[in-house]
């Protein structure tokens, strides 16, 4: 359950515009409602602001509970931003998609913005 696409950064600024590729990688498990939401907003969010540059794996978690243990996944659905450093976390169905895009560091944080 891959596909591809990417980006990159550990600033905290806005690093879509860097033009990196991006890993993520969403644990779910099986076809939840609140996993489906995941991965349907995640996968917007993405093409939004990361077209083409961006890979989005998807790990159902009842097919292969052993992965949970490398990324020290407590929670479905779970995203990870392995590339760009440093490694974000984000719980939750990603509906919110402000909170998405800073949680990943796609977009400056409302206090970093103000203290540009």
């Amino acid at each position: 359950m891959s596909e591809p696409r990417t980006t990159n950064d550990d600033t905290g600024a806005d690093t879509a515009s860097t033009g990196e590729q991006w890993d993520l990688c969403l644990y779910v498990t099986d076809q939840s409602p609140k996993c489906l939401r995941a991965i349907e907003n995640l996968r917007r969010a993405c093409e939004e602001n990361l077209a083409g540059r961006y890979h989005i794996e998807i790990v159902d978690l009842l097919e292969d509970p052993r992965r949970a243990a490398n990324d020290q996944i407590l929670a479905v659905p779970t995203v990870v931003r392995r590339v760009p450093a440093p490694i974000r976390k984000l719980v939750g169905d990603l509906a919110d998609s402000d909170r998405l895009l800073v949680g990943l560091q796609l977009r400056p944080s409302p206090s970093q913005r103000d203290a540009r």
